[in-house]
């Protein structure tokens, strides 16, 4: 039951505020008329009625918006009636105690104890010095310090209570704003992922099949035997790179990512295959240092770098001699790849290009660093150097 009324009481402030100012006024009057046994009723039922209506009226006007003035307004009317020569009762003190727990819910504990005293300073005196009744002091100076001080606990129970409950709300709010980021966060770095897999995919087949193109056409001319040869491989390299791109798409339109089939990520053991399918170009490949197993991220990046470095040779450079050099050190992995061409677009050369973002991305999300540049003797050089035990290693990626 205590729920559906403060769902009411929340709809409807303005009736419950009007009901229970109409039950304070009530209980005000009704208290006006307890007095001790041994002690006449004094009479004052004008004065007492209009003290009952303008505290009453007050707490109903002010409660909220100035919850200090209702405050005073009540206790000055408490006083009054103190004066008139009523007994103090929590009825008499009910517009009072309102008006208490209304300031301490809105208040800080300083507040509402400045006016608890201030409260207690002007009805306890009026109640000793003024009270025309002979009434016992216990009942003029024990009993309002006890009822007034009921609502200022209360009310700060209440107020530590809301402010908890408002901590706990902002704690889930801010953790769910978190889950949000995090998760937009991930899809981003996804969205980044699948564009690098595919421009690795696409530039690598492409560059084969426009070199293989190239020689097919110049072959024609020169050596029509060979060409048939070269025809072939090109049907290879294009049929190689469409169920590249199928798998990919299809692992994009998978419902259940985890139920999705996974091919092994290429690596550095893959790098003489990788190296074989270059048409016009010749690479060579050198290993210095005792290899040893890499990590599936450093390896990929590995691979896709050296990938991506030799199709912008055979893109942009136009060499025919290309070397890879694999430096194992104590605990990073150097690579380097060369070429003696000369014709690089400024875009490539000075970093700008794709390319050279995408292998910039790739060494740094394993906590490496690329550097690419011109050479002094001629050509072009990507220099990389991956950690061979990462401190936190990439996730693994999938590629179809």
């Amino acid at each position: 039951m205590f729920i559906p009324w403060q769902r009411y009481a929340d709809d409807h402030a303005r009736t419950v505020d009007t009901m229970t100012a109409v039950l304070l006024f009530a209980a005000f009057l009704f208290g006006s008329e307890i007095s001790m046994p041994s002690n006449d009723q004094p009479d004052a039922a004008g004065p007492t009625i209009a003290l009952a209506l303008v505290s009453c009226g007050t707490l109903l006007l002010w409660q909220h918006t100035r919850p200090g003035a209702a405050v005073a307004v009540t206790a000055c009317c408490v006083a009054g009636a103190i004066a008139c020569g009523h007994l103090i009762t929590p009825l008499l003190l009910g517009p009072l105690v309102l008006a208490l727990y209304r300031l301490t819910v809105r208040t800080g504990r300083r507040t509402s104890r400045r006016h608890y005293l201030a409260a207690l300073a002007l009805i306890v005196p009026t109640a000793l010095f003024v009270d025309p009744v002979a009434h016992p002091w216990q009942l003029k100076t024990i009993s309002p310090a006890v009822w007034l001080l009921f609502p200022v606990v209360t009310g700060n129970v209440v107020r530590l209570q809301r402010a908890y409950v408002d901590a706990v709300q902002a704690r889930a709010e801010y953790a769910e704003h978190g889950r949000e980021e995090e998760a937009q966060r991930r899809v981003v770095e996804e969205r980044v992922r699948i564009a690098r897999e595919l421009h690795d995919i696409v530039a690598h087949h492409l560059a084969l099949a426009n070199a293989q193109a190239g020689t097919a056409a110049h072959l024609a001319r020169t050596h029509p035997d060979r060409v048939q040869g070269l025809l072939t491989d090109l049907a290879g390299t294009t049929s190689s790179a469409l169920r590249e791109l199928k798998a990919t798409v299809g692992l994009l339109r998978q419902a259940d990512d985890g139920e999705a089939p996974l091919a092994p990520s290429p690596g550095l053991a893959q790098l003489a295959e990788l190296t074989q399918t270059w048409a016009g170009l010749d690479v060579k490949v050198a290993t210095e240092g005792a290899a040893r197993p890499l990590s599936p991220g450093v390896d990929l990046t590995a691979y896709r770098i050296v990938q991506e470095a030799l199709t912008n040779v055979t893109k942009h450079a136009g060499a025919r001699t290309a070397r890879v050099r694999l430096h194992f050190g104590r605990d990073r992995l150097t690579i380097t790849v060369t070429d003696d061409g000369t014709g690089v677009p400024s875009s490539v050369a000075d970093g700008r290009g794709f390319g050279l973002i995408g292998m910039r991305e790739r060494a740094e999300s394993v906590g490496g660093a690329l550097q690419a540049g011109h050479r002094p003797e001629g050509g072009f050089q990507v220099t990389t150097r991956l950690p061979l035990y990462p401190d936190a290693p990439a996730p693994r990626e999938r590629t179809p």
